[in-house]
């Protein structure tokens, strides 16, 4: 008699209730949470763009783990693509929170000179279409009391000396 298994068939059976459980238990819970990693996705880029419609595209990743991913593929789409008509309306294609950080950011110093240079213009513009919220424009206002920010570094010309021609 030839045996297949370099088991015994008692260790056989263990290794197989273990296996099954692990399949039952485990494999369910790591799929289920690869599901909602995969369809946080386009919230996740849409924040990262800071994407004006950005809690709209959320609302949109919950609606697609409802409907079992069919939203999903809208949602993508949507966090990758800039409003265009959204710009023309308000005057910018930001969200608030990246007007609020970069603000902290040049409280803490740590902002540069062009950084400020763009926040102040797209408050500036979205102030001029009269689509500033309230907090926005306390923002600006503080704006022009911060201190001066710092410039980029700029590289050094390396000379003949330095390099030592």
């Amino acid at each position: 008699m030839t045996i297949a298994s370099f088991l015994s068939p008692e260790l056989e059976d263990t290794m197989a209730t273990y296996l099954a459980l692990f399949v039952i238990f485990i494999v369910p819970v790591v799929l289920v949470v690869v599901f909602w990693l995969v369809h946080i996705l386009p919230e996740q880029i849409a924040h990262k763009r800071n994407h004006p419609q950005f809690e709209a595209i959320r609302t949109l990743c919950l609606l697609s783990l409802v409907f079992g991913g069919l939203l999903w593929p809208l949602a993508w789409l949507w966090a990758y693509t800039r409003p265009v008509a959204y710009r023309l309306a308000y005057g910018t294609d930001k969200h608030d929170e990246y007007f609020t950080e970069l603000a902290d950011k040049a409280r803490r110093g740590e902002a540069l000179e062009h950084e400020l240079d763009t926040l102040r213009h797209e408050l500036d513009s979205m102030h001029a279409r009269g689509t500033l919220s309230a907090d926005l424009s306390r923002l600006r206002d503080e704006l022009d009391s911060l201190p001066p920010p710092r410039r980029a570094d700029v590289p050094v010309a390396v000379t003949t000396a330095a390099r030592g021609d």
